[in-house]
This record gives structure tokens, sequence and C-alpha cells, in this order.
């Protein structure tokens, strides 16, 4: 029922202004979609605000590759997740290469933390069950994370389909531990205060395992370079084609002392099986640190040669592993996969709108290849501590796994709603069996 609920309120507010050849469904000129920003995430919970994307398409002879994409979102969650953005996406204002811009504010009350090395920190969900025994708080596997992200990104042609890839950005985190007193701030019933405990992250700060020039947070100027391989047969929702990037990134530590040089590499892989009907797609990719030293909240993000969704987590969760709690597997170097079957059952008309309806099965995968070392154990679990020292494997180099479905809305082929349910394959990534995903366009 809520998702239907959902999907009829987003659809209602869609208002387009624009030409279309009504016999190629080619569109034309400006194409405006309004909607209130409403969605779901099994991580961060039930999303309120309003965005806007505006396309345009000149005469419709590139469609349906837009010549201009302006976005722009102001969100927040119920789980006390913000969102602040604007971007803008080009390959046509300089010609002959593509141009994206995004300017973005992401507050965090309630980040989530499980220690290092995913399998190798155990977690126990009781700690934030109020109804186990051993609950804690429902805030102990949190902490306070703020993000402003900016970033200018260049693309131009080698020979196509090579391309160069270049740009420049700053991230700025503010990290801490979780504001108790401002949570129980936003209610007067004091049964759903939160009470004031040590928490993980404390754990990790007063053990020594996040440093003191780490545990506040810092300021990162960035300078990204690489290369793309990109047969694709559309920007959006490709149905064909090879996409494939491997770039360097060098954060400046702006005076922390966290220097660090880190290699992302991805293979994104469409193959048509029914054209337009059928899609078999999945992605692998990976993350190291090459040299230098990365402060930990930098390594809960997944560098981009180009930003087109709001937020790139680390492993678990919407934008990488589904079913995986968010930043469930926190290193300096991992690895991921991703495979979806993607069909268009049908397809429909509403006014001068195109729309289609599928559905994609999909699996995730996410593992560790970089650990931190040593490993900082939980200390409620009895396990080994500072004083121990490296402990071994237990499970480091384990794959996690999560899988499930998804449900495809898409509009004129460029707007797509996505809701997706996925599951984890272990209890240790996530002890729920259901967990819902309502975004806008596909993961990748």
């Amino acid at each position: 029922m809520k998702k239907t609920v959902i999907l009829s309120l987003l659809l209602s507010f869609v208002l387009t202004l624009s030409a279309q050849d009504s016999t190629r469904h080619v569109r034309k000129g400006w194409t405006f979609g309004l909607l209130p920003s409403v969605a779901y995430d099994a991580d961060l919970g039930l999303q309120y605000g309003a965005l806007t994307n505006i396309y345009y398409f000149g005469d419709g002879s590139t469609y349906p590759e837009y010549l201009h994409s302006f976005y722009a979102e102001a969100a927040y969650t119920t789980k006390h997740f913000g969102i602040f953005r604007t971007a803008y996406d080009s390959r046509y204002l300089i010609p002959g290469h593509r141009l994206s811009i995004d300017l973005t504010y992401l507050p965090d009350q309630m980040c989530d933390f499980y220690g290092f090395n995913g399998y190798q920190t155990d977690y126990n969900p009781a700690y934030s069950n109020q109804d186990d025994a051993a609950y804690i708080s429902r805030a102990y596997y949190k902490y306070r994370r703020d993000l402003f992200r900016f970033s200018a990104d260049l693309q131009g042609t080698i020979r196509k389909p090579w391309y160069w890839n270049a740009g420049i950005g700053v991230l700025h985190f503010n990290v801490g531990t979780v504001d108790i007193d401002r949570l129980n701030s936003y209610t007067k019933d004091t049964a759903k205060w939160l009470p004031d405990t040590v928490t993980l992250f404390d754990y990790y700060v007063a053990d020594g395992y996040i440093k003191p020039g780490e545990a506040t947070g810092g300021t990162h100027p960035y300078l990204h370079g690489g290369i793309t391989y990109d047969t694709r047969d559309r920007q959006q929702n490709p149905t064909r084609g090879i996409h494939a990037d491997a770039f360097l990134t060098y954060y400046a530590g702006f005076g922390n002392g966290f220097d660090d040089l880190k290699l992302n590499a991805n293979w994104r892989h469409y193959i048509s099986i029914v054209p337009h009907r059928l899609t078999f797609a999945y992605r692998l990719g990976t993350q190291l640190n090459l040299a230098g030293e990365c402060p930990f909240y930098l390594n809960t993000y997944l560098n981009q040669l180009y930003m087109q969704r709001v937020v790139y987590e680390g492993l678990g969760g919407a934008n990488s592993v589904r079913g995986i709690m968010r930043n469930r597997i926190l290193a300096p170097g991992v690895a991921f996969a991703n495979v979806e079957l993607r069909t268009q059952l049908f397809s429909f008309k509403v006014g001068k709108n195109m729309f289609y309806v599928g559905l994609n099965p999909f699996v995730d995968a996410g593992m560790v290849v970089q650990p931190y070392r040593p490993v900082c154990q939980d200390p409620h679990l009895g396990g080994p501590t500072a004083d121990d020292g490296f402990f071994g494997d237990h499970g480091l180099y384990r794959p996690h796994l999560g899988g499930g479905c998804g449900l495809k809305v898409a509009m004129n082929d460029n707007f797509v709603l996505s809701v997706d349910w996925a599951t984890a394959f272990d209890k240790q990534d996530n002890p729920k069996f259901s967990n819902l995903y309502i975004k806008m366009g596909y993961m990748f």
C-alpha cells in the first residue's frame, strides 16, 4: 500500500513543458519535472522535500540525450539526514567536452558507524534495540557527520570511445559524537529520549583507533584525473555497451597531515538480450589507497569522476550494496559488484509523455581488500582489545552479499522512479529481512 501511495503521489506532480513529435516520441525544447522529494531509504528513513530536474533537448536531434540538465533538491529525512544540492551537466556547453558541476551540503546527525573491516568487527543488534535486555542506545552505532562538497569535472575526447577526465573539488567533513541533547530536543516525550551513553565511535576515539587529527573531521581539496572507455548506446538508462573508467584522486590534508592518493577503477557492462525489453547489466569496482594516510571519514566516501547522484557512501546501503547496512564495510581499500537483470514489462502514454514499467532482480556484493591494522573490537563483546594487537582474519576477506528486486517507472527514458527491496545474506550485515529503497534513477 505504501509503495502505491508514493508512486501515485510522485507521478501526479509531474509537470511537463515541451514540444514532442507524437510519432517518434521525441522530446524537443525544455522539459520541466517538478516533484516533491518524497523517498524512502531503509537506512535514512522517510524523505520529504522538493526537487526539480530541468532538461533542454533543443530540436530533439540528440534525444534521448539532453543538451543541458539542471538539478536542484532540498530535503530531510526522519532519521535526521539532510540533502541540499544543485547540479549542472552538459556535453554541449563546451563543444566536445562534458562539464559537470556539483554543490552539495549533507548534514547527518545519525550517521552509521559499525567499526572497521566489515566482518572483523562484530555487530550486535541488541545494543540499539530498546526491547532487548542488552540495549544501550539507538545511537550506539552512530556518529555525527556533516559533509560539504563542491566539484567541477571536465571530460574530453581522446579518440572515441576513449575519453580523458580531469576535475577539482573540495570535501569538508565535520564529524563527532552524536549530539544527544539536540536529538532529544525534537520531542517532549521523555520516554523517547536517547540515553546519554558512550557510543562505538567514542570507544574508537578513546582507544586511539580514530586519531585526534581525524576525530573532528577536516577539509580536503582534491585533484583527480583518469581515462574513460564508453560505448554505451545512450547516457541515461543504457541498454548495451561498456562504460569503464580508471582514475587517481589526490587529497590534500589542509594542514592536518592526512594527504593521500587513491585509485578507483570501475567496469560497467550492459548487454541487450531483447532490444528495449531485457538488459543484463553488471558493475565491478574498487577503491584503493596507494599512498599516504587517509582519515576514516574519507573512507566512507566513494570517489567519482563526475557526480550523478546525491550520495556516494562507502560500501553498504542503497548506492552500493543494497540490503547491507550503510557503511558496514569500512576499510582503506574495498571492492564491490552489482548484477542486475533489467526488464521493461510494458509501456504507455500519458498526455505527451511516454512511460514504461519494469522489474530488475539483482545481487550485490562488497568486500575488504585493504584492511585497517590493527582492528578495534567492540569492547562490550569481550573480544581483543588494544593490548591484544591484531587478532587474525575473522572473516576479513569474506564477501558481504545482498540481493532483491526493483520496480522501475520511467518517464521519457530519463526520469526513473526506482523502488528496490533487498535483504542481506548474513545477519551480521543487517538483521532486518526487508529493506526498502525508493530513489530516482538506476544505481549504475
